[in-house]
């Protein structure tokens, strides 16, 4: 879709940043790479464990979990929902569930709220097996010092567990702090909370406390700034093995973001985030949410993922944050999936009726370009064979209303309309269909909302599996 010159002057950058071509595969055969996002929600919680990767997500008033043998298919997994709560006091603007192993158990420390923001508490559930899509129970209250707080999970540093938060914050009074405090089990602190003072390039926030490992030393990665801005980012502090991490002095404050926006590549926002090992054990990951908008906006965060390194004195490396349709690798003893992309200028799809077509979109668009029409009637025809299909693409205060079909059923209504330009956005994803070949139409209804001021539709990126 058009759009002004400055995003043109970012079209070769993300053409560097795309550059990975996969070849065709034959119909059902593995292929070892993906493309973010892998979630359409934020503030994720990626795993994998006995063959499965899982995420959790900010849900708002439930907690669930998606599941997937392979990285490549967790967008089209379903969601379980495995917690919802009719206590009033704890059963909305639930956010930042995080997992934990312990034992024969799995425990899920989250966020919750009576729907008044000063009013947030951690949590924690606990699994009934070691299963970690449960079921559930609630198990406890956590970390409770009387006042405002979120995005609570433990770390262990010399064979000792803590509970590492964030409170208070938001206006709550005083600024946002990181807080620690030792933990006797699971679900209880113990003693008093000690304040480690963070970092952070603004004044807003220092939440979602993460920890990560190496060489005994423990690296306590954090997000700064409004998540709606898009300077959201991450900086980090460590902790020397041996070390007591209830002693502020003993955290060493490491300079500067360690990941933030990437403008040539269209990513803003990117935090709060979740560190998982590739199957075989061999490669560190970050899972994140970040932004295809530099708007400040809660809104249009997903959940992508990228391989980080390490630097020479044994600091994490977490590079620059990669175009949201940036071709990637596999992790390492990943089986793979029998997943495809298609581009909107690709043969596999053809137009009829009154289209265009270009460059102009720049970062907000797969490969730099993409086709759009507000032509009553106008559509576009995708051959695809696979089980599921994904339309990813801009949504825009011009956008309108398309209907889409597969294999000449019926037509689904998909409003393109967004409040905000919006790149890159999951807009459809088809119900699972028998193995084989299959037809997807979209089609420009002419109609659109009271808030639009068009009736346009995008075509763009076409994820297959």
């Amino acid at each position: 879709m058009p759009r002004s010159t400055p995003w043109r002057a970012a079209v070769a950058a993300v053409a560097v940043a795309l550059s990975v071509i996969v070849p065709a595969l034959p119909a059902g055969a593995a292929t070892q790479s993906f493309r973010n996002p892998v979630n359409p929600s934020a503030d994720p919680s990626l795993m994998y464990y006995k063959g499965s990767y899982y995420v959790a997500t900010t849900r708002g008033d439930r907690i669930g979990i998606w599941r997937s043998p392979s990285l490549a298919t967790l967008l089209a997994a379903p969601e379980q929902v495995v917690w919802r709560d009719s206590d009033t006091s704890r059963n909305t603007q639930m956010w930042a569930p995080a997992f934990r192993h312990v034992g024969s158990r799995w425990y899920i420390y989250y966020t919750a709220s009576d729907g008044v923001d000063a009013n947030h508490r951690m949590y924690v559930l606990e699994s009934a097996g070691d299963d970690p899509m449960g079921p559930y129970t609630f198990k406890a209250k956590i970390a409770d010092f009387g006042e405002y707080a979120i995005d609570g999970e433990p770390i262990t540093h010399n064979g000792q567990s803590y509970f590492v938060w964030t409170g208070p914050g938001r206006g709550q009074g005083g600024p946002a702090q990181l807080y620690i405090a030792r933990m006797s089990n699971a679900w209880t602190v113990t003693g008093g909370r000690v304040a480690i003072p963070a970092d952070g390039g603004c004044t807003e926030v220092r939440e979602g406390p993460t920890p990560l490992y190496r060489n005994g030393r423990t690296f306590l990665t954090y997000s700064t700034c409004d998540t709606g801005k898009p300077d959201y980012q991450l900086w980090m502090k460590s902790i020397a093995n041996g070390a007591d991490p209830m002693v502020a002095a003993n955290w060493t404050q490491h300079a500067g973001p360690v990941f933030s926006r990437n403008d040539a590549t269209g990513v803003w926002g990117p935090g709060h985030h979740s560190f998982f090992q590739s199957p075989d054990g061999t490669q560190d990951w970050i899972a994140y949410h970040g932004k295809n908008t530099s708007t400040n906006t809660y809104n249009f965060r997903t959940t992508r993922v990228q391989r980080f390194t390490w630097n020479a004195d044994g600091t994490p490396n977490f590079g620059r944050p990669l175009a949201a349709g940036a071709t990637q690798q596999l992790p390492s003893g990943d089986p793979g999936a029998a997943t495809s992309v298609i581009n909107d200028f690709d043969a596999q799809v053809t137009y009829a009726g009154s289209w265009q077509s270009g460059s102009g979109c720049g970062t907000q668009c797969f490969w730099s370009n993409d086709h759009w029409s507000g032509s009553t009637g106008a559509t576009a025809t995708i051959r695809f064979t696979g089980t599921r299909v994904a339309l990813l693409s801009v949504r825009d205060t011009g956008n309108g209303i398309a209907a889409i079909s597969i294999d000449g059923g019926a037509e689904q209504r998909v409003d393109y309309y967004s409040a905000i330009r919006v790149g890159e956005q999951l807009n459809y994803m088809s119900p699972v269909l028998a193995a084989g070949a299959h037809t997807l139409r979209v089609r420009v209804t002419g109609e659109r909302n009271a808030a639009s001021s068009s009736t346009v539709i995008s075509m763009d990126r076409i994820e297959v599996y």
